[in-house]
């Protein structure tokens, strides 16, 4: 295997395999790759085989690197653009890439935001119309938008910027749990559902899947605060960081293969 890949380095051809074996690949998905634009063409021997050099090494090696920090689609995408010479659009991708990271992060602030000013109320028992957590809503003043020690969907709907069917998928996973007027039927959410349906909606903004959120939500009704969601985004945290570093693996590999094509 050293022997080949040094050979490889001389310039002189590596069969798909000697790529394969480097990395724990099939020769199958080298050929996938060569095919979807990930490695450039390799030029073919008078028998038609295919014959990689080192230079296909080294984009294997800025593809596989990039894909943790971007994910595969973007990896793809990056390395078809540099492969193709439209350089400039791998370099979007990659900015891209840069900034939706970026605004995770700004998310997750808001997520610990957003748990800061949940912590007080959180250990108060929700009353009628005593201590309740201020969503916005339209037309305050009115009347119309809350019933006695609670609010409506739509207020809080609106007061979060999502939609009311939103709030009723939350409801029929668990993260939400309204009582119903009696008189009108209507749904009311009390001051500990509007903390869960907040907790909700900052967990979704970071990611995280119904199934995930619902037994964070769980474990604060039972402990009767928001001590459990430190584990959380300890993960959470871990994983931007995680990321964040992968990003700069890739760009290392990346640019290595930007200046062995020259």
């Amino acid at each position: 295997m050293g022997k080949n890949l040094q050979s490889g380095e001389r310039g002189e051809r590596l069969r798909p395999v000697d790529l394969a074996r480097v990395h724990g690949l099939s020769t199958q998905a080298i050929r996938n790759y060569e095919e979807a634009g990930i490695l450039p063409a390799a030029r073919r021997t008078p028998h038609g085989y295919r014959a990689y050099t080192s230079l296909h090494g080294r984009a294997l090696r800025a593809f596989l690197a990039l894909v943790p920090g971007h994910g595969h689609p973007t990896a793809r995408s990056i390395m078809r653009a540099v492969n193709a010479g439209a350089d400039e659009e791998a370099f979007r991708l990659v900015d891209e890439s840069h900034a939706q990271l970026l605004d995770d992060r700004r998310t997750l602030q808001a997520v610990e935001s957003a748990l800061r000013d949940l912590e007080p109320t959180a250990a108060s028992a929700p009353g009628p119309g005593a201590g309740q957590v201020r969503v916005r809503e339209p037309g305050a003043g009115s009347g119309s938008g809350s019933g006695a020690g609670g609010t409506f969907i739509g207020p809080l709907a609106d007061g979060l910027g999502v939609r009311p069917a939103t709030l009723r998928t939350w409801e029929r996973a668990g993260l939400v749990r309204p009582r119903r007027d009696p008189l009108t039927g209507y749904r009311v959410y009390d001051e500990a559902d509007v903390r869960d349906a907040r907790l909700a909606h900052q967990l979704r903004r970071g990611g995280y899947p119904l199934e995930r959120i619902a037994p964070l939500i769980a474990q604060v009704r039972a402990a009767g605060g928001l001590k459990p969601l430190e584990a959380a985004l300890h993960d959470w945290h871990v994983r931007l960081s995680t990321r964040g570093r992968a990003m700069l693996t890739g760009a290392a590999e990346l640019e290595a293969y930007l200046r062995e094509r020259g």
